[in-house]
């Protein structure tokens, strides 16, 4: 098969699309056949050299993926798979491929109405999002989320998730195009954050119950001060760095909360019960039409150089698929 190799760490042009083994499925394990995969930043990272994956993953890039089950592994012959079925799942790698093993639970259905394709840019902000949002911060309704990268895969999903749960959404982004995507999504509060402060506005609205963060270090002291009492900050990604000095006065002021999650590096128990809740809770809204998958672009997968360079330039709103 061919996959995209990361050849030494770098830019986009260290990924090469090669020729490589097959993968084999192991015990718990189901081969899929791979239509299309998704980026992400951990995929960016992971190029660079800064996230490897995680012990026993796959060394190609790609979290999350569609297409049709291949073949069963060991064990997974009751499992309620069949060869040929349409299938998403999230990956702890591998994507970036023509075929991938993956632990039989964390395999889902593709959601009524979804196109296979698609699929693909539903697993990984799904999880994400549900995870965190539902298991960790106990979002709620009548409570306000405020979600940092609103125009991004994980924000568009997120904007939509909360407010299908009945929360109010307020986000920021960089530019006026992507605040508009976020408002049309469901978002009552848009911060461009080039130009305004985002946590003066927050709190002139009555503040945010939960924070979804992507930035890390250099959002912290803003993030706290844009909550309430009881407040929830959930980081889940560092592009802002991973330091900053924490005012513990103002939490215990406002009986605050700090969490940090990472889905890729979670055993494979933890992950097939995420996507358990996912199946449950989460598609549903996808069937009746409450979540939408929001795609920028796709673009042919043996093209991931140029995907990465449109991931950094930040000039997307949405998913960036790699289709095969």
């Amino acid at each position: 098969m061919y996959a995209m190799r990361i050849t030494e760490p770098g830019g986009p042009e260290v990924l090469s699309w090669s020729e490589v083994p097959d993968p084999v499925a192991g015990p718990g394990e189901v081969l899929v056949d791979v239509s299309a995969s998704a980026v992400n930043r951990a995929d960016v990272a992971q190029r660079q050299g800064v996230y490897p994956p995680p012990p026993g993953a796959s060394e190609y890039p790609g979290l999350e993926c569609s297409g049709t089950v291949a073949a069963l592994g060991p064990g997974t012959e009751d499992s309620g798979w069949s060869v040929g079925d349409p299938v998403c799942a999230l990956l702890s790698g591998g994507g970036y491929a023509e075929r991938v093993a993956v632990p039989v639970g964390q395999l889902l259905p593709v959601p009524k109405g979804v196109g296979l394709a698609e699929a693909a840019a539903l697993p990984e902000v799904a999880g994400t999002v549900w995870s965190n949002l539902v298991m960790v911060g106990a979002l709620k309704a009548g409570e306000t989320l405020l979600v940092h990268g609103g125009g991004s895969g994980i924000g568009t999903f997120a904007i939509q998730f909360a407010r299908a749960l009945g929360a109010r959404v307020a986000v920021t982004a960089g530019s006026e195009e992507k605040l508009r995507t976020c408002r049309v999504l469901g978002a009552e509060i848009t911060v461009d954050y080039r130009s305004e402060d985002f946590a003066e506005r927050v709190r002139a609205e009555g503040g945010a119950d939960v924070v979804l963060d992507i930035m890390g270090g250099s959002y912290l002291d803003a993030n706290l001060r844009s909550l309430r009492t009881d407040g929830r900050l959930i980081v889940i990604g560092l592009m802002g760095g991973r330091a900053a000095e924490l005012d513990l006065g103002r939490m215990l002021a406002k009986r605050l909360s700090v969490h940090a999650t990472a889905l890729r590096s979670r055993p494979v128990e933890a992950k097939s019960a995420i996507v358990t809740g996912v199946r449950d809770e989460v598609w549903p809204l996808v069937e009746k039409g409450a979540i939408r998958p929001v795609i920028d672009r796709a673009m042919p997968m043996r093209n991931a150089a140029e995907a990465h360079r449109v991931m950094e330039s930040s000039a997307h709103t949405g998913k960036i698929l790699l289709t095969l």
